[in-house]
């Protein structure tokens, strides 16, 4: 099975961080608006509907607020994968910010390279986004 752990640092508190992260029905407008469209929710389902048009489908698994950590998994997507699950951790920083750690263990390996692009691109994403939302705040 292939994992990619990405690394955020990102210049906001973790409580304004995990704020962003446990809003599980507000991905595109508080962590990836660029890539995302919209967020529809289903009870513990989540459509997120991307910018290209496409949908993907994920299992909301867990939203721990004590170690601020949250894990889904991806029922349907384009994509063809025999098996996701992914988790954010937001974690203090040295430097009064954040570090952002987002693991993706998935199947078949042969996706890694895709899936490492749309994890990097996403990141860069996430971290635009929630430092912009900290300087507006």
């Amino acid at each position: 099975m292939a994992s990619i752990r990405q690394e955020i640092r990102i210049d906001a508190p973790p409580e304004r961080v995990w704020d962003a992260v446990r809003d599980v029905g507000a991905v595109h407008r508080r962590l990836v608006p660029v890539y995302t469209a919209d967020t529809r929710m289903e009870g513990h389902e989540r459509i997120l509907i991307l910018s290209n048009g496409d949908t993907v489908r994920e299992s909301i698994v867990d939203i721990d607020d004590q170690s601020r950590r949250m894990a889904y998994a991806v029922k349907e997507s384009r994509t063809p994968l025999m098996h996701h699950h992914a988790s954010f951790q937001v974690l203090d920083g040295s430097d009064g910010g954040s570090l952002l750690v987002w693991i993706t263990d998935f199947l078949p390996d042969e996706l890694a390279p895709e899936i490492r692009l749309r994890v990097r691109r996403g990141a860069s994403i996430m971290k635009e986004t929630i430092e912009a939302a900290e300087r507006t705040a």
